[in-house]
């Protein structure tokens, strides 16, 4: 009986408790849907006052970029709203996508922070450098690293670089002989990594070749860091880092190669701190007069030593590596692309190459101002594929557009520079390959934003001036030993990531020259 009456009650209680679960879980859900459409009469409120193509209530443009590529709708949208369109992420979280050059120059003068909603995602693998700081953080960074890009620490970088190109090259010979057609983009990636490691932060790290277990172990690092990346911002469930870290595999293996990253930077730092602790270091680095990245981080030869914490380095240090490795992979796979697509360029920047360099096989630094047609081509690349195809800015303050228009503070910009270099209102056949769009005369008639590989205004990028002396060097040498033609039954399919890459690789013929 008293058995009878103790269950009877503990049900009582059980349900009692349900009830108050459940009720407690409707009002909870309530609040959240309320917070939800108000959230999203601000976003119709905000980007009223420009067009775009009409969006789910819920799912926003979602179902719209599944159905089809997302070059493809963002190219077609584009020439059917002038100027930006509202993109909607999801019913509730949307942006205003930028392609305008008038547009571009306002918001890219302007000092607002990058979206910490896109950007944060980084954090846990590159920390707050200066890709991620905003106000007098970001000012005092700029200015501590800006000389380690001054010219005299790029000139020695020559060589460097050569070094590291011509294993790859050597590298392609022997395959070549095979007759098969090469992915070359896992090729330039080893390459520059390596050329990367030797310039920025003075390891020799022979990653082509030796294979050594730590630059292996990093290499593989950054590549899986970079798709888990691109999976988690398109990933909609995925954006809560609770959720992310703890309960998926994709989370649990970023945080693994985030420590095998952190791991490897921390070592090279340690490394290069006892170093530069011994006399002899000192006075060796004061002979050879050339300051890496990371001796400029350190402050080595200057009296006043590095303003930064260990967890300041290790952020710059991983910042530059993740912004110069894959940038200038991709920089440099797709503009071999272009040269095996449009092979009388390909000619003629090679006749170019020949006659600067006469009887020499590899480049020096007084060659590299001489590579007028190059430079045209590389750009042109630039145009069509540019490294980074968008970039985002949280506005801390109202903007007024030229024509009017308006976006109150706290806005999400997209500035699409992918669609801005292909925007046929501001350049003519935007789909054809013509370098002679960047010669001396009609670059000064152009506006100066309609080119913004490197962003631009106060936080355009610091290392554009690394990445084209990288460029230069690196396909210069490749025209000047290989023929490159396309490789029709593999072509290459275009990818919005973090950086702009293949979902297939870049598959091209070589043919061996020298």
């Amino acid at each position: 009986m008293g058995a009878g009456l103790g269950l009877a009650w503990l049900l009582g209680g059980f349900s009692s408790f349900l009830q108050t679960s459940v009720l407690l879980g409707l009002v909870l859900l309530l609040l959240k849907g309320i917070q939800l459409f108000r959230r999203r009469q601000r976003l119709l409120r905000t980007f009223q006052n420009f067009p775009g193509p009409p969006a789910h209530w819920f799912s926003g443009h979602l179902q719209e970029y599944k159905k089809a590529d997302e070059i493809k709708v963002t190219l077609f949208w584009a020439k059917q709203f002038p100027c930006a369109f509202p993109r909607w992420l999801s019913g509730f979280t949307a942006l205003l996508q930028v392609y305008d050059p008038e547009c571009m120059r306002i918001l890219l003068g302007r000092r607002d922070p990058k979206a910490d909603r896109v950007y944060r995602f980084l954090v846990p693998w590159i920390g707050r450098g200066l890709l991620i700081l905003n106000g007098l953080a970001w000012f005092q960074h700029r200015r501590l690293l800006t000389p380690a890009f001054h010219y005299d620490i790029l000139k020695p970088y020559v060589a460097l670089m050569t070094d590291s190109v011509l294993v790859m090259l050597d590298k392609w010979g022997n395959l070549s002989a095979q007759d098969l057609s090469l992915e070359i983009f896992e090729y330039v990636s080893l390459m520059t990594l390596d050329s990367l490691m030797k310039c920025a932060i003075g390891h020799q790290s022979n990653c082509q070749m030796e294979r050594k277990a730590d630059d292996i172990n990093y290499h593989q690092a950054i590549g899986k860091l970079t798709l888990l990346m691109q999976e988690r911002m398109a990933t909609f469930h995925y954006h809560n880092d609770f959720f992310y870290y703890w309960l998926t595999l994709p989370g649990r293996k970023f945080l693994q190669a985030c420590k095998v990253a952190h791991d490897h930077t921390d070592k090279v730092i340690r490394e290069r701190k006892a170093a530069l602790k011994e006399e002899e270091e000192q006075e060796k680095i004061k002979e050879k007069k050339r300051l890496d990245f990371l001796d400029t981080l350190l402050g080595a030869g200057d009296d006043s030593k590095s303003i930064l914490s260990d967890a300041d380095l290790r952020a710059e240090v991983d910042t530059f590596m993740f912004e110069g490795h894959d940038t200038t992979t991709s920089g440099i796979s797709w503009f071999l692309y272009c040269m095996a697509l449009y092979p009388e360029h390909q000619q003629r920047c090679r006749e170019e190459i020949q006659g600067i360099l006469g009887n020499r096989d590899t480049i020096q630094w007084e060659d590299l101002g001489k590579l007028n047609y190059l430079t045209m081509c590389i750009k042109e690349s630039f145009r069509l594929y540019p490294p980074v195809p968008q970039v985002y800015r949280q506005l801390n303050k109202p903007v007024t557009f030229t024509d009017g228009r308006s976006l109150p503070a706290g806005s999400l910009v997209s500035l699409h520079i992918y669609s801005l270099h292909r925007n046929p209102a501001v350049w003519d056949k935007p789909e054809v390959f013509d370098p002679q769009r960047f010669s001396p005369e009609n670059s000064s008639t152009r506006h100066p934003y309609a080119f913004v590989p490197f962003s631009a205004g106060p936080r355009n990028c610091i290392g554009q001036q690394f990445a084209m002396l990288e460029m230069k060097v690196v396909t210069s040498l490749c025209l000047l030993h290989f023929e490159f033609s396309l490789e029709p039954s593999k072509p290459p399919i275009k990818q919005l990531q973090l950086v702009l890459g293949s979902k297939n690789g870049i598959y091209l013929n070589l043919k061996k020259l020298i």
